[in-house]
């Protein structure tokens, strides 16, 4: 049985009573925590750490779709690393189900984990983890040819890339000579050069500057759109967060505390954890309008039509807004008119580049 209903559409990753416990005994010490508080997680997770256990992720539950950009974000220490590290298997979770594509991942043997990874997971970290000895074709060749792959072949997949990733003209360069941006680009190209169906990211970008950082995101965002791969994406910065995110789901103490799209996150947030990572944010550049939006004949539309749209951001609808309304004037001390302003243009002064 899946974590699906029959005849339901697999998600590409599911999470069911995801917990990590490190710590003497965790399995026999979650089973004793649980049963002794009637399967409250909660409870069970603060008497683990009473007893001296790490409940590093606790009794999570998550479905990532197809297609979809997922990100998972808190703060240093919340568990967002090691909830990852337990869904691709590079540590055991110590309870739960996790399933890649409608499969148990932690009935998996390890020769069939071993073929995931060659084929379905492609997997990114903060620290780019390339070859000194080998140039940009052998560093993103290499899983090409870990699995056999001939030599002409291989070649072929990573020029393409390569190319995908912006690094033409690189091929033949050795990651010293390389920027940071330049070696993050190369990893990426690696994780994708088999292929996979679903890629893991952990903080891939926030080694780098803040000018490099937003142009990689951008490059991602690119990427994402022309490939439609299934993403869970790590990160503790809510602004990449939001801008990257089909959806976010915040972590607190390896607990989920809340999962929405970036608009939910921001417009309401479930509790003052979450809202302390948006009270900050330019809420116009991720909220829409139909998140504001009134039912037909709630108040009667005035005069002009500025052309909304319901999946248009706040700040693009005042923009339009504000193009109904005329020049207001502009007055010194003495309160001689010593010239004007259009509602429009004030818009136009305040609006920032998208981070």
């Amino acid at each position: 049985m899946t974590l699906h209903e029959s005849g339901a559409a697999k998600a590409a990753v599911a999470c069911e009573g995801v917990w990590q416990v490190f710590g003497e005994n965790a399995e026999r010490a979650l089973g004793d925590a649980l049963g002794q508080n009637d399967g409250n997680a909660k409870a069970a997770a603060s008497l683990l750490r009473e007893r001296g256990l790490i409940a590093a992720v606790c009794d999570v539950d998550f479905e990532v779709g197809n297609g979809e950009l997922f990100v998972i974000m808190g703060l240093s220490g919340s568990g967002k690393s090691t909830l990852l590290r337990c869904i691709s298997n590079l540590i055991r979770a110590t309870a739960g189900r996790i399933e890649i594509e409608g499969e148990d991942l932690r009935a998996a043997g390890g020769r069939r984990l071993i073929e995931l990874r060659r084929e379905k997971l492609g997997m990114v970290f903060q620290h780019f983890g390339l070859f000194p000895h080998m140039d940009v074709t052998e560093n993103v060749a290499y899983p090409l040819r870990v699995k056999g792959v001939p030599a002409r072949e291989r070649r072929a997949r990573a020029d393409e890339v390569i190319r995908l990733v912006g690094l033409e003209g690189r091929e033949g360069a050795y990651p010293r000579e390389l920027s940071g941006g330049q070696r993050q680009r190369v990893g990426i190209a690696r994780s994708l050069a088999v292929d996979p169906s679903i890629w893991f990211l952990d903080e891939p970008f926030s080694a780098l500057d803040p000018l490099i950082r937003r142009q990689l995101q951008d490059e991602f965002l690119r990427i994402q759109a022309r490939l439609k791969k299934s993403i869970v994406f790590i990160t503790h910065d809510i602004a990449e967060a939001l801008k990257l995110a089909d959806r976010i789901a915040i972590m607190r103490d390896g607990e989920i505390v809340q999962i929405g799209t970036p608009a939910e996150i921001v417009l309401r947030p479930a509790d003052d954890y979450v809202r302390g990572f948006s009270r900050d944010v330019a809420k116009g550049k991720h909220a829409c309008v139909d998140s504001i939006m009134r039912p037909p004949g709630k108040d009667a539309p005035g005069d002009g039509d500025p052309g909304l749209r319901p999946d248009m951001t706040l700040d693009a609808a005042l923009a339009s807004c504000m193009s109904l309304y005329g020049a207001v004037p502009v007055r010194d001390d003495g309160g001689n008119v010593i010239g004007s302003v259009h509602p429009k243009d004030l818009v136009a002064a305040l609006q920032v580049e998208d981070s």
